[in-house]
């Protein structure tokens, strides 16, 4: 049985190691959960491994907002106290509060 921990927590603000965006991880499989598709579309030189976590974020760039699936080796916290502005954390989270966003709602 896998038993994989995940390094990030919901509501939690991270950043991409190598491309300019952060988001709020608002979900976490353990394992790639994606489709075979979308993992062959990414270059192979940069392909992460499947057997760690991957993390679902309410994303932003300078240009816009979206949804991102990101593997746990390409994230680092983000410390910086900064607000996302991605219009859908209202629907999911509180307030910004100490550097993190609580949920609206428990989980099972």
């Amino acid at each position: 049985m896998l038993r994989t921990r995940a390094k990030y927590h919901l509501g939690q603000i991270v950043r991409h190691k190598k491309y300019p965006f952060r988001g709020v991880i608002f979900d976490v499989d353990p394992e790639f959960a994606n489709t075979e598709e979308w993992y062959e579309a990414i270059p192979e030189d940069v392909r992460p491994v499947k057997d760690q976590p991957f993390y679902h974020l309410l994303a932003e760039n300078d240009q816009s907002y979206y949804v991102a699936y990101v593997s746990e080796q390409n994230l680092v916290a983000d410390y910086s106290g900064e607000p996302v502005g991605h219009p859908d954390i209202d629907d999911l989270f509180g307030p910004l509060t100490d550097g993190a966003y609580p949920l609206h709602f428990q989980l099972n």
